[in-house]
């Protein structure tokens, strides 16, 4: 499947307003959908990795001075497989996740991860594919989803952010369990991603990026 167009401002409009008016106010209240693609599949992938159960802060430092070790330029599979070990330590990686980049270089290098197809697969092809690399889970495989191919079907329904708004917006007594997020993203579909973004939003007014 070829890359999708993000809906107009109407067309999401129209969609809520028949399906779910509660979202349909939210999407009111918050202004225009804006989503950015990033096409620098390996990066967001390097950067997926590093900031995985970090804080936000130590994240930035350590991908600041991994960014470093290649003279300006942006990191590739080829320069991240030709470093040592010791030297992706030293930029403050564990021996976990210097694991992790190693086998993410790994797949692309060998092309069993073909960047420039991943846009004709489908969503759960796409999750298959990045899954199978030692560190991705599928959380991050459906941010991928999101905000590298812009794909406006995605329900990431471990996502603690999502489940925090559905709570908050209808309004629940508890946490939502996957059962009622796939019942209110029933109504959001085909535009999940949409319903999410929204929902995101809805917890911190600053725009989404990955």
């Amino acid at each position: 499947m070829a890359s999708q167009k993000i809906p107009s401002r109407t067309e999401i409009l129209h969609h809520f307003d028949q399906r779910d008016p509660v979202m349909a106010q939210l999407i009111r209240d918050i202004g225009p959908f804006q989503l950015k693609k990033n096409r620098q599949y390996f990066q967001v992938l390097c950067k997926s990795i590093i900031s995985q159960q970090i804080s936000t802060k130590a994240a930035r430092s350590i991908s600041a001075r991994f960014w470093l070790l290649f003279d300006g330029h942006s990191p590739t599979a080829e320069t991240v497989s030709s470093l040592t070990d010791a030297t992706l330590r030293q930029v403050g990686l564990s021996r976990q996740k210097t694991a992790y980049l190693k086998d993410l270089s790994k797949h692309f290098v060998e092309k069993s991860i073909r960047p420039h197809r991943l846009s004709y697969l489908n969503n759960e092809e796409v999750i298959e594919q990045l899954t199978s690399v030692h560190g991705i889970g599928r959380w991050t495989a459906e941010m991928f989803l999101i905000f590298s191919l812009n794909r406006m079907d995605v329900l990431p329904v471990a996502d603690l952010g999502l489940q925090t708004a559905i709570k908050q917006l209808y309004r629940m007594r508890s946490m939502p369990d996957k059962k009622r997020i796939l019942s209110v993203g029933k109504k959001w579909h085909p535009l999940q991603t949409v319903g999410t973004w929204y929902c995101w939003r809805k917890l911190d007014e600053n725009i989404v990026a990955y």
